[in-house]
């Protein structure tokens, strides 16, 4: 149990009581051995205690004295049979000796690495200097390192075995390492009992799933953390139902390893919810798992081909997470804002509707779903699972979280930051005033069939093909994604544009789509010493430029009357230098300030967004001019 041992008898005798129960139900008489025999019958594990003379013999001949919880187990019992699933037999004061490197083990760990850190260090000498614990086990080492020793006196235990393809697996004292013992026998026979047929049931037990009934309902209410704690433990116990209650919380909370969501995965009840999220993470690690439809067998056909359906969807990049009820009518909602930029929006909607989430059944905690949904599930950061999961629901009362901050900054001047997922330096955007986004095919998109694709990562437009395709061979039609830019306001912006800025063929697709509106056009270009940088900025309206400014790196140019606000003079000192971004930054400012605008800082650099084939950024050649197209073999 979660207690720590401070008096060994009692957890020994109750560890001993438990295996000796399991015999008598599961092993016939004639598979078991003499010494299993003689543990039967005396439901005892262990052998008489250790006198202090034989102790005090040991550690005179190791020359150390023994750490407190071996010593004390010593004395309470001279070794041990059946520790875990795979020692046999454990050490006592007669057996214990000095492991010295006899498998060459220090030759592979650690790793050999050029810094090596001083857990490194540690476990480097560890080889030669540890006593071996271990008398009969399945090529299991259990070693007790007298150089690895903690403020209390205890020295840590390593446990190795060749079969697990893993480093030693440290253990920070004796005591600790055979409590891990008592967990992995009652894991390991809650699967033999499970093979068997049987129920594997006793005080621990039953207290283990107690626990985990009390723990839903502290997830409920709000207090994951604690119920978090509690499933951890009756999991590593093997007890049903704590694991996949724990992975809802772990996936919530950003922690995709080694989720799988158990037996959730083959009950009809949780199936079309948590196998979704399974694909997603899939999708994510770009690898395929075929065994996860292989395991839907147990459903009927037609739950079956919902879920198989589901995880289609989940990897075209169209699936849709749809609760039933009034949370299922905040999951549209939010999914529609999101699907525009506004995250932020959207995450107001659900979080304001998670006290009306109803679980699917007893196993079910939260609304895991969103994480696969295709918009909504970048959404649900770290963060926000965390304040998710503390938020009461299904009529579970509790005091309600601190709102997480919003992640979209106002404004502009976001796109002059450098930070995870920034928009690599150059950009170029489009502002349309009173235009909804998905009227922008109409306005700015390339060709009578433009129409808006599906939502895509700004990563994932960049791969789509760009201009030029099946078009003039001239032609720069942006892969641009598209969304709502505050009120009034929609935009079409690509990152990392292929073209270079040249004001000799630009011209801007917002003059064309400015008829009985607005509509602001910005190229950034960055002053970075492999191109001369640019920063371009007009506005056109009813189909006429009105101003427009150039800042290069010598050079500012500007036609029509630009607003004080705007100066690209004021904004763009002559003796600042241009690399630093400063000048652009205050453009972006100004500019946002003029126009009521902004751009979705996460929906541009971590969400999903529809995407847009824009019209050509560029001119066709006039007559006596020519355009030459140039193709590159191999590698960039």
């Amino acid at each position: 149990m979660a207690d720590k041992i401070e008096d060994w008898r009692p957890f020994l005798e109750r560890w001993s009581q438990e295996w000796a129960d399991t015999q008598e139900s599961d092993a016939p008489a004639d598979e078991r051995d003499v010494a299993d025999e003689e543990a039967l019958r005396a439901r005892w594990l262990g052998f008489p205690g250790a006198p202090e003379e034989r102790i005090a013999d040991l550690e005179e001949r190791l020359g150390h004295r023994l750490p407190p919880s071996y010593r004390t187990f010593l004395a309470v019992t001279d070794g041990w049979r059946h520790a875990g699933g795979f020692v046999w037999l454990l050490a006592g004061t007669g057996q214990v000796r000095r492991h010295q490197d006899e498998a060459g083990l220090s030759e592979y760990f650690p790793f050999e690495t050029e810094d090596l850190t001083p857990e490194d260090e540690l476990l480097a000498g560890m080889w030669d200097r540890a006593l071996q614990l271990d008398v009969e086990s399945d090529m299991v080492y259990v070693l007790l390192d007298p150089g690895d020793v903690d403020d209390e006196g205890e020295w840590a235990v390593y446990s190795y075995a060749s079969w697990r393809a893993s480093p030693p697996e440290r253990y920070p004292s004796f005591r600790a390492w055979m409590e891990d013992m008592y967990r992995e026998f009652h894991s390991l026979q809650v699967d033999r009992s499970r093979r068997a047929g049987t129920e594997f049931v006793n005080a621990t037990t039953q207290a283990l799933d107690d626990s985990v009934d009390a723990a839903r309902q502290h997830a409920l209410a709000g207090r994951f953390e604690q119920a978090a704690t509690a499933l951890a433990e009756a999991g590593s116990h093997g007890r049903p139902r704590a694991g996949a209650l724990r992975d809802q919380i772990r996936r919530l909370l950003g922690e995709t390893y080694l989720v799988s969501f158990q037996e959730l995965v083959t009950d009809p009840r949780y199936a079309a919810e948590v196998v979704p999220v399974l694909a997603a993470e899939n999708v994510r690690m770009n690898r395929e798992d075929r065994t996860l439809t292989a395991r839907l067998g147990t459903l009927s056909d037609a739950e079956r081909a919902a879920v198989e359906e589901a995880v289609r969807q989940v990897w075209a990049g169209t699936y849709r997470y749809t609760p039933e009820g009034p949370f299922g009518d905040a999951v549209d909602q939010a999914r529609e804002q999101a699907r525009w930029g506004e995250t932020d929006a959207a995450w107001r909607t659900l979080r304001a509707a998670l006290p009306r989430w109803q679980p699917l059944g007893p196993d079910h905690l939260a609304p895991v779903g969103l994480c696969a949904d295709h918009l909504l599930g970048p959404v649900i950061t770290a963060e926000r699972g965390r304040e998710l999961l503390a938020t009461p629901r299904a009529g579970h009362s509790g005091d309600t979280p601190a709102p997480t901050p919003d992640l979209d900054p106002p404004g502009l001047a976001w796109l002059t930051e450098v930070h995870p997922g920034n928009l690599l330096g150059s950009y170029r955007f489009l502002l349309v005033e009173g235009v909804e986004p998905a009227d922008l095919p109409g306005r700015v998109g390339a060709g009578e069939s433009a129409a808006l694709e599906e939502p895509a990562m700004v990563w994932e437009s960049r791969m789509r093909p760009r201009g030029g395709q099946g078009g003039a061979p001239w032609a720069d039609e942006a892969i641009a994604s598209v969304g709502r830019a505050g009120q009034g306001w929609s935009f079409a912006l690509q990152a990392s544009p292929v073209a270079s800025f040249d004001e000799r063929w630009f011209v801007s697709p917002g003059v064309a789509a400015s008829r009985g509106t607005r509509v602001v056009t910005v190229w950034s270009e960055p002053f970075d010493g492999q191109r001369p940088g640019a920063f371009h900025l007009s506005v056109a309206e009813n189909g006429e430029e009105t101003y427009a400014f150039t800042v290069r790196r010598d050079t500012t140019d500007s036609r029509g009357t630009v607003p004080d606000a705007l100066d690209p003079h004021r904004l763009f000192p002559a003796d600042e230098p241009r690399d630093q971004r400063l000048g652009e930054r205050r453009a972006l400012e100004a500019l946002a300030a003029e126009f009521g605008v902004r751009l979705p800082r996460f929906a541009l650099t971590q969400g999903r967004l529809h995407t847009l084939r824009t019209h050509s950024w560029r001119r066709p050649p006039g007559p006596g001019e020519g355009y030459v197209t140039v193709s590159v073999v191999g590698r960039p």
